[in-house]
């Protein structure tokens, strides 16, 4: 079973909703979830899983600054994030609000550790990640979950 880490920062709830739509997801493609609120997260335990999913709300078209920084502190098991599975989730206030270039952020942040990223499976829109609240957001979210759970076991073939 893959172990995927959900971490997000919700300041007021809309993306900690998406978090767990995504969670939800991940069980149906049979990994095991850890959902946690960024602020929760042990920096030296991220090698432990095979997957990262993180969500952000969109703050000025990119990532907020808690997020950021857990990316920034990551640098110490860097190495270690290597092939591991990445895929990212925002929300935002304005219906298109900068959904995607904050989900690119956190992408980029995760390609630079050498992550293997997702985007949300062909059937829910085929694109950088899931985005919003509303429910084709959360359709989206569990989609996601989904396929990095599903794409984690192949890659790391747990039994």
């Amino acid at each position: 079973m893959s172990e995927i880490l959900i971490v997000y920062y919700s300041k007021g709830g809309n993306t900690e909703k998406l978090a767990k739509a995504v969670a939800e997801g991940v069980r149906e493609g049979k990994g095991n979830p850890t959902l946690k609120p960024v602020g929760e997260v042990d920096i030296n335990k991220l090698p432990e899983f095979d997957g990262i999913i993180a969500g952000s709300p969109v703050y000025f078209g990119t990532m907020a600054a808690e997020l950021k920084k857990f990316f920034e502190e990551s640098v110490v098991v860097r190495r270690k994030l290597l092939n591991k599975v990445g895929a990212a989730f925002a929300t935002s206030a304005h219906r298109t609000g900068g959904k995607e270039t904050t989900i690119i952020s956190i992408l980029q942040a995760m390609l630079i550790s050498g992550m293997a990223v997702v985007g949300d499976p062909f059937e829910t829109g085929g694109h950088y990640g899931a985005a919003g609240s509303d429910e084709a957001g959360l359709k989206e979210g569990r989609a996601l979950g989904k396929r990095v759970a599903e794409l984690a076991e192949l890659i790391y073939r747990k039994k």
